[in-house]
């Protein structure tokens, strides 16, 4: 039995000029990172994890529970996490908190599959496909006064590289919504699904009014028409909506998340591995959307460790309900906005080809960080 002998947070970020920032309806920012969790056993193998998240308060977090994770079983850190929500119920299971579990998850299962030799894909249910697709994230608001250039800049390299998928931010206003979405479905063409994300900034009105107009442009998703909290807000909207919603990057652990699923409030579930509990919890939201017939999109909006960790949980999942022939592949996000964080910080970057990333072979994650990189971005 391998056990833990230490956990510690180092905190990442990449920071650009203000006036390169980017984002969604609700804001901008000009910073990239999160908080990358070494998980050492007494074997001396390493596990990497990914906390989403401001890492300062992750660490904070990890000084108050570290004590209950050495000692123990890396193959039983779950448990760990269980009993410290069920004793400090007061701290809640929607912070940061439970970002960090979700880093020390993903860190315990790569340190497993270290251990047992196999990639992490083979560990958590198989490895049924040996690339994973995925769709090009962006198409963000930024500071420029002209948006419809700005967004022209950020898709045009990308048009025409083989992404089956496109998403792009809208949620400024509808008329707004479809003045980019018209933009975007000319330069990507009409091969490519377009999906769009609002970012939870309308309510079910300005919604309904959004899908409406930009219905005939062939959208394969409206993400996040609505804040994540507006749970009576979905159970409305999604009935009446001409288009797929998508939800669940803001929900955590298994009790939203299975909220959203069995009250059927979306048609694509969009956990993100570095926030919402980590493989454990993805596996767990992985059977429940199987048995519910839903689809899913994992969210990957940090760095390349949350990424590899979407890719192998994507890379194990069963194509049921279908068998041989696959209408729609299950999409990895791929943030196409400038993030050194993304492609810079493993020794081999794991970047998309022709519209997929390759499932790396190698024990546990497959591929390691780069120590340079580490130590040019991390917070001192």
């Amino acid at each position: 039995m391998s056990r833990i002998r230490d956990i510690r947070v180092v905190g990442l970020e990449y920071a650009m000029p203000e006036a390169r920032a980017y984002g969604m309806a609700r804001g901008l920012t000009s910073r990239r990172g999160g908080g990358i969790v070494h998980l050492e056993t007494e074997d001396g193998i390493v596990g990497i994890g990914e906390a989403w998240g401001p890492s300062r308060v992750t660490a904070a977090y990890l000084d108050v529970v570290k004590p209950c994770f050495i000692g123990t079983s890396v193959f039983a850190q779950r448990g760990v996490q269980r009993m410290v929500h069920a004793r400090h119920y007061h701290f809640g299971t929607q912070g940061q908190l439970t970002a960090l579990f979700s880093g020390i998850d993903i860190a315990a299962h790569d340190a497993m599959g270290k251990l047992l030799g196999v990639p992490l894909c083979d560990l958590i249910g198989g490895r049924q496909r040996d690339a994973v697709p995925v769709y090009a994230s962006g198409g963000y608001f930024t500071r420029d006064a002209d948006q419809m250039a700005a967004l022209a800049r950020q898709l045009e390299p990308h048009a025409g590289k083989g992404y089956p998928a496109f998403k792009i931010k809208i949620g400024r206003s509808p008329a707004d919504d479809e003045a980019r979405v018209r933009l975007a479905r000319r330069l990507i063409g009409d091969g490519a699904v377009l999906t769009v994300d609002s970012n939870g900034n309308y309510t079910v009105d300005l919604a309904l009014e959004s899908m409406r107009r930009i219905a005939g442009y062939g959208i394969g998703w409206y993400e996040e028409p609505l804040a994540p909290q507006d749970w009576k807000g979905y159970a409305d909207l999604r009935p009446r909506a001409p288009l797929p919603v998508a939800a669940g990057e803001a929900l955590y652990e298994g009790f939203d998340l299975r909220r959203l699923i069995d009250g059927r409030l979306a048609d694509v579930i969009q956990p993100d591995l570095a926030l919402c509990g980590g493989i454990s919890v993805a596996r767990f939201v992985g059977e429940l959307c199987a048995a519910e017939h839903l689809r899913l999109s994992p969210h990957v909006w940090g760095t390349a460790v949350g990424l590899a960790a979407a890719v192998h949980w994507v890379a194990s999942l069963p194509d049921y309900p279908h068998a041989h022939d696959v209408p729609f592949p299950t999409l990895v996000e791929y943030d196409i906005g400038e993030n050194a964080l993304r492609d810079g910080l493993f020794t081999t970057p794991m970047v998309a080809r022709d519209g997929a990333i390759a499932v790396p072979r190698g024990p546990g994650r497959g591929v390691e960080l780069d120590p340079g990189v580490v130590a040019r971005y991390a917070l001192r």
